[in-house]
């Protein structure tokens, strides 16, 4: 009778850790993601490092804007008000949440609640010549699954699978080089 309570102790065991290491495995590495025929998400590995360009609020999201070195270092040069171009090189990411008040906090002001997508620009003049030198990437987030995918028709704004997802909204903007984001006083 031990016997067989230790073999069905060593047994759930066993299979306890062979479903927590499946679970782990089978955790998403966005790394892996890409568009269809546009950028990958590894083209822009170590954003969450990079410094604020701006933050930015609409009806139903709140962001913050990040920029790598480059594209730091080409605002503090006056770029793109001194009507010269963004280096080759310097890149963009929009992360995108859902608001959601914080009680504790005076006022409740909103801040971050679950993340909702992340977007990126990268400037390539000769990889994306037909965008504007510029190359888009969009990609939703499963706060459920906690995966990310890329961004399609069916989303908004609809995202086609290319790396000119973005091209369409960004032409307002050319005589910026294409770039809404100011870079504003700190």
């Amino acid at each position: 009778m031990r016997i067989n309570s230790l073999v069905m102790s060593v047994a759930t065991t066993l299979s306890l850790a062979v479903v927590a290491t499946g679970v782990a495995i089978s955790a998403q590495d966005r790394y892996t993601v890409k568009v269809p025929g546009g950028l990958a998400f590894a083209e822009f590995k170590g954003y969450e490092t990079w410094q604020t360009i701006a933050v930015s609020k609409s009806e139903t999201a709140m962001a913050v804007i990040l920029g790598n070195p480059a594209m730091i270092a080409a605002y503090k040069a006056g770029i793109p008000g001194n009507g010269k171009p963004f280096p080759d090189g310097a890149k963009m990411a929009k992360i995108h949440w859902v608001p959601k008040k914080n009680e504790l906090a005076p006022g409740a002001p909103l801040v971050p609640g679950n993340l909702h997508d992340i977007d990126f620009m990268v400037k390539d003049a000769k990889r994306f010549a037909d965008s504007g030198g510029w190359g888009y990437g969009a990609f939703e987030y499963d706060a459920t699954a906690k995966t990310f995918r890329p961004g399609n028709t069916s989303d908004m704004p609809p995202q086609a699978q290319d790396a000119k997802c973005g091209f369409g909204c960004h032409t307002i903007v050319k005589n910026r080089d294409y770039v809404f984001t100011e870079y504003p006083e700190r």
